[in-house]
């Protein structure tokens, strides 16, 4: 038998699952050497959420990082995650763009691309997979596997069996929420062995604590590759630790030959790399089994928790588990792993923190009912469908056909910003942060998001979110409910004032060093009226104003949009609760709101 080829994913999907996806490049370089000769297959280190993660919080340029693994890297395949017409980005895009994007992600090194489509439709791969063969590199098919009434081991062979056909060099069977038990293991990849002629690979995460044997029972009934990550950013939502499942596969048929002791080294290296994003860390990253019941990704729950403490509503977690597994139901049971994931998560975090399910529904998931992700595989209710899109058509064609090509468009709305192509492509994944990004990088003002000190006596502190303040004699119950993504030196907090409430922007006026006495000056500005009449327009929960959709002076309907919200990457429509004229708007594009405040009046 051949040695069994390793994937190593600490890279990317190890530390986007653990960490927020927030490892930055300089602690990736300095131990590229020991890992280029460790002998993996392929380092995954590209793709899923790094892109967001790099211009929104990192400032750092996604393509930069890849040419600089590549130049660390000579000898060693790079690999990155493609989500087939969706890129990187939470939309299809036309095929021009997707044609772009993989052949200058070719040009700046990448080897090996893994491509899915959350929806399992193999027409959202075909562009992609033959962009890939074009550009002469591996196109590998991934079919993400879930669990539900309509997914069956015949349905995943049949889409292996396409993906093939249209020219994929190995197949990965994708297991984003560690549903795999080693029994259907055993029967997936020996029913996949035996019908392709290609390669069979497994992406497993630890979540449910059965990865490890998944893929040894992978391995033994003829896979060719396993995902695995070194020991340090490895179990829990993310995968097997490389160590050990190289110490099971030696002196067997299947053995590696990688070295274990130069894995140990890598591994304590990143053992100390991890202590300095201790911020990122969540409760909601180890072991839990009730991913075979609610069959939620990792990385989704992690980003959920991160959610809901911006909201102020983490105790709300478990009933945002129970309400996925319904929404998921109601769309059809689509696969939950990027975008699907985030779209079924939003809608089911809205639906609690409403205490009303589908009073408000995104954008996406309209556009989801609408069959432009693809074609779902079980039924969608309409009673669901009615209230999201109500009569319009829903499209049973691909949905890139109706795309016109947008590369010329996306130059020419960028402009001058972008230096290269790949600095357009950066803006159409991300407009709004991808721009914020490039003019930043333009005026040398990139400024990424502080790392707190690892320091414990520093850590251990304890910051009230829950108090009293008394001012000329008045005493005010304070909560502190969420806080906003920070922009430059401001930073939007969310709280309640005696049950009302309130935002607070602090700007930073002055720096210190951390554990001394003295506070740090903040600046606060106005505060919106809140909302308290039938006209007013508000927000069931904090996000950031996307659109204004309105003048002062306009005529609307009610149930006319007037504004497009964003909160945890999904956009909303904000309806007119009222008909009449708006008298003012107390918004615009860039700011933060919360529920509650009367965004907008209408007479």
């Amino acid at each position: 038998m051949p040695p069994i080829k390793i994937t190593e994913t600490v890279l990317r999907d190890a530390h986007q699952s653990l960490i927020a996806t927030r490892m930055r490049i300089d602690d990736m370089l300095p131990v590229c050497e020991k890992l280029d000769k460790a002998g993996f297959w392929s380092l995954e280190m590209w793709g899923g959420a790094t892109f967001d993660a790099c211009i929104r919080f990192l400032k750092e340029d996604p393509w930069e990082r890849l040419r600089k693994l590549r130049e660390a890297l000579p000898n060693t395949k790079l690999q990155m995650l493609l989500r087939g017409q969706n890129l990187l980005g939470y939309r299809h895009y036309s095929d021009d763009v997707v044609r772009a994007f993989v052949q200058r992600s070719a040009d700046n090194g990448m080897d090996i691309f893994r491509i899915f489509d959350a929806m399992n439709d193999v027409r959202n791969l075909r562009v992609s997979i033959e962009a890939v063969k074009n550009a002469n590199k591996h196109a590998q098919g991934a079919i993400c596997y879930t669990t539900s009434p309509v997914h069956t081991l015949a349905h995943f062979v049949e889409l292996a069996k396409e993906m093939e056909s249209l020219g994929c060099d190995s197949i990965a069977i994708k297991d984003m929420a560690g549903l795999l038990t080693p029994h259907v293991t055993a029967e997936l990849v020996s029913s996949l062995v035996e019908t392709l002629n290609v390669p069979v690979h497994l992406h497993c995460h630890a979540t449910a604590g059965l990865a490890s044997m998944c893929h040894y029972t992978a391995v033994e009934n003829g896979a060719s590759g396993i995902d695995t990550a070194i020991s340090s950013f490895s179990g829990g939502t993310s995968h097997p630790p490389t160590e050990s499942m190289v110490a099971a596969f030696k002196n067997t048929d299947y053995d590696s030959g990688l070295d274990l002791p130069l894995l140990q080294e890598i591994g304590f290296y990143f053992y100390e790399v991890r202590k300095k994003y201790h911020q990122f860390e969540s409760e909601y990253t180890g072991l839990d089994t009730r991913v075979q019941v609610n069959q939620v990704p990792g990385g989704m729950i992690s980003n959920l928790s991160h959610q809901l403490s911006e909201q102020g509503a983490l105790a709300k977690m478990n009933e945002v588990l129970k309400e996925i597994p319904q929404v998921r139901k109601e769309l059809g049971y689509p696969p939950l792993v990027t975008p699907t994931s985030q779209i079924v998560g939003t809608q089911a975090v809205m639906n609690i923190l409403a205490g009303e399910r589908y009073k408000t529904i995104t954008n996406e998931v309209k556009l989801y009912l609408q069959g432009r992700y693809g074609k779902a595989l079980g039924k969608i209710s309409p009673q669901v469908q009615h209230m999201a899109i109500g009569n319009e058509d829903v499209i049973d064609c691909r949905p890139a056909d109706l795309l016109k090509p947008e590369m010329e468009k996306l130059k020419k709305e960028i402009g001058a910003t972008a230096h290269t192509d790949e600095d357009v492509l950066t803006y159409a994944m991300f407009p709004d942060i991808g721009k914020d990004f490039l003019e930043q990088r333009n005026n040398n003002s990139l400024i990424p998001e502080a790392l707190e000190p690892a320091d414990a006596e520093i850590c251990n502190r304890r910051a009230a979110t829950e108090f009293n303040i008394t001012m000329h004699g008045e005493t005010y119950h304070i909560k502190i409910t969420g806080t906003g993504y920070p922009k430059q030196h401001q930073r939007p907090y969310y709280l309640s004032v005696d049950g009302v409430p309130e935002e607070l922007m602090l700007e930073a006026l002055d720096e210190i060093n951390l554990g001394e006495s003295s506070e740090e000056p903040h600046h606060f500005t106005g505060k919106r009226p809140r909302a308290s009449k039938p006209g007013d327009v508000t927000t069931s929960m904090p996000g950031i104003i996307v659109e204004v959709l309105v003048e002062v002076g306009d005529q609307v309907k009610a149930g006319d949009p007037v504004l497009i919200t964003e909160a945890m990457k999904m956009e909303t429509e904000v309806q007119a609760p009222v008909s009449g004229t708006i008298k003012t708007i107390n918004v615009i594009k860039g700011e933060s709101v919360t529920p509650d405040e009367a965004l907008i009046e209408i007479e």
